[in-house]
């Protein structure tokens, strides 16, 4: 069981995603944010990590996120939604982070419409996971974990 001591994984969520496992299953899947929330507990828990969950769909709320545990996070699994394509402002909020960004989408942005192949955010995550479901939230935060260790 993890506590306030453990280092923090921020994992934020964009637009939409409070309707996951509603919003076009045939794309995104039966699983419920809820459902990924605690599989990310479970896995984060196993590295000795702890978990800040958030979901927004308002871009300047999930600045203000970014913001207030920019210096304090260990690492950063964002999935923003199509603001992943159209906000330059998350990615600089994201640039300011001390700790590792993954940047997690659940299906295969690059098997579907063109305008979803472009992401501000790829360029300053240190990976990208794409396709994988719920699975690349896990990844995700392992991949934190594995950061983390090698920082330390």
């Amino acid at each position: 069981m993890t506590g306030p001591s453990e280092p923090t994984v921020v994992v934020l969520n964009g637009p939409n995603l409070n309707l996951l496992g509603e919003r076009e299953p045939d794309v995104y899947g039966h699983d419920t944010l809820a459902d990924v929330e605690a599989l990310c507990r479970e896995v984060a828990a196993q590295a000795g990590l702890s978990v800040d969950f958030r979901q927004s769909n308002h871009e300047g709320v999930l600045i203000d996120a970014i913001h207030e545990t920019r210096t304090s996070a260990a690492g950063f699994v964002v999935n923003a939604g199509a603001l992943t394509h159209t906000s330059v402002a998350l990615r600089d909020a994201l640039a300011t982070v001390t700790g590792p960004v993954i940047e997690v989408h659940l299906s295969n942005v690059h098997a579907r419409e063109e305008f979803r192949h472009h992401s501000y955010l790829s360029a300053i995550a240190s990976g990208v996971i794409v396709g994988c479901g719920p699975s690349g939230y896990a990844y995700a935060v392992t991949r934190i974990a594995e950061l983390v260790q090698q920082r330390d």
